[in-house]
């Protein structure tokens, strides 16, 4: 699936994913590829990342993300997440 991943700083990431595992308010959850359309609001966590190309992050912002066994994470303090026709958008705090 594509994923863009955007703070009020910058564009943190441009690419692709297979898996992304989110902390929502009501509880974490996972979407893969073709997932059905979702909207959803997060809450502070961990955005946990597979099949993501961490050469692509903007080296500025590459001390954001960390690696924890096969996963690349993300921490944050909120944000927003929209699922549709295969394109993930988070929108993080």
């Amino acid at each position: 699936m594509k994923l863009e991943i955007i703070s009020p700083e910058a564009t943190l990431y441009q690419g692709d994913a297979t898996a992304v595992a989110l902390p929502g308010v009501d509880g974490s959850f996972q979407l893969l590829e073709n997932h059905a359309p979702i909207v959803s609001i997060l809450q502070e966590g961990e955005v946990r990342l597979k099949g993501f190309d961490v050469k692509k992050v903007p080296s500025s912002f590459a001390h954001l993300f960390t690696t924890k066994g096969s996963d690349t994470v993300l921490g944050i303090k909120s944000g927003t997440v929209e699922m549709k026709q295969n394109n993930l958008v988070l929108l993080v705090d």
